[in-house]
């Protein structure tokens, strides 16, 4: 259907720049896009150009060189979203910006792709998600998603889109792949055998945070028009002469909460998956798992915690909050799991930054979300 459909000489084609990670899926990545998502992109009109991060930090570079795109893609798994918008850091502040209000698609090609279970329905054929999401993308609805700026010791901070993980089940996840020859009680093998250390396993640290904030109004798309020169004179002097000198008033400290912590696990989350786009305040969620958690409770919950990772269970405790600070305490070692990718453990300051981006989805998946929020 996109392909039978004239585009006039007139009209100017849209530029979309595809970023390609070859190695996601094991190295099938690049085969997958090809049949499968390449065609579709082609047949709509689109003027694409598709370029291979083909290693480590190669997509800041590719973001310098890229200009005029009316859209960017994705095609990878979560380790491709997070390099890309890690990246956009290092770029200036003007093309921050304007990176912030490009829309972008994305094309589920890893092993992990959290974005998926958002922005489009659940398929069991690869092939379909593929091309179902490539679909989402030519039909132009879009929603915004929340970013996560986490910021340790080093000056670089990370950016996730869908949160920060620490503790037992998170370790014991990341050893699954190794009883492969376990089939489906893999995940649970891994799960029990975690379980012959130190038990119960504590992750003890110090958190500070602040509470939900105020969601400002959406911004309008397009500008209104700049009025005439003689109209903003007027404003100006107006302003200037009748409204009183004003001081500046002292600005209010900031309401922080401090909490002493004991955990099995801790995950800082934004509400992405859960998504909720009628909502008045602007918070991620911090889950706070109780400590006290028997062997045969934590081998159950570790095929949840693979499906959901962060699911809050009862017994734990939730916050919600717009920044946090996470304190650990000396010689703490092991790993944190930001959007899948392994972390050394630190002290870190995590903030919310809402709304960042704006993400193609289906339009089904988007229709669902408003008939959610108004139930």
């Amino acid at each position: 259907a996109f392909g039978n459909q004239l585009i006039p000489a007139t009209m100017p084609l849209k530029k979309a720049t595809v970023f390609l990670n070859p190695a996601a899926c094991k190295g099938k990545a690049g085969n997958l896009f090809e049949k499968n998502a390449a065609p579709i992109l082609h047949l709509s009109g689109l003027d694409v150009t598709v370029v291979k991060t083909d290693y480590e930090g190669q997509a800041k570079k590719l973001l310098e060189l890229m200009e005029n795109t009316d859209l960017i893609i994705i095609a990878g798994g979560d380790g491709t979203v997070q390099e890309l918008r890690a990246n956009v850091n290092l770029l200036s502040s003007c093309v921050q910006a304007a990176f912030s209000k490009i829309p972008i698609g994305f094309i589920p090609l890893g092993k992990t792709c959290t974005l998926s279970h958002t922005l489009y329905p659940e398929s069991t054929n690869q092939v379909q998600h593929i091309t179902n999401a490539t679909l989402a993308i030519l039909k132009g609805e879009t929603v915004p998603l929340d970013v996560l700026q986490i910021k340790g010791e080093k000056e670089q901070p990370v950016f996730a889109v869908s949160g920060l993980r620490w503790g037992s089940y998170r370790d014991a996840g990341v050893k699954v792949s190794k009883y492969w020859y376990l089939g489906p009680l893999k995940t649970k093998a891994a799960h029990f055998f975690s379980t012959f250390k130190e038990w119960p396993q504590k992750h003890q640290a110090a958190l500070m945070y602040l509470g939900p904030t105020e969601r400002p109004p959406e911004e309008p798309e397009e500008k209104p028009s700049r009025p005439p020169l003689y109209v903003r004179l007027y404003r100006r002097l107006r302003s200037y002469w009748s409204s009183p000198k004003e001081f500046p008033q002292e600005v209010a400290p900031e309401d922080w909460e401090e909490l002493k912590l004991s955990t099995i696990e801790l995950s800082i989350a934004t509400r992405n998956r859960q998504l909720d786009l009628t909502r008045t305040e602007d918070f991620m969620d911090i889950c706070i798992e109780a400590e006290s958690v028997s062997k045969g409770e934590f081998v159950h919950r570790g095929s949840q915690k693979m499906r959901d990772p962060h699911m809050c269970p009862d017994g734990s405790q939730c916050i919600q909050a717009s920044r946090c600070i996470l304190q650990l305490p000396e010689g703490t070692e092991g790993s944190f799991g930001i959007d899948n990718e392994e972390y050394e453990a630190m002290p870190v300051e995590v903030k919310l930054l809402p709304r960042k981006l704006r993400f193609f989805c289906d339009p089904r998946m988007r229709e669902q979300m408003l008939q959610a929020a108004v139930q």
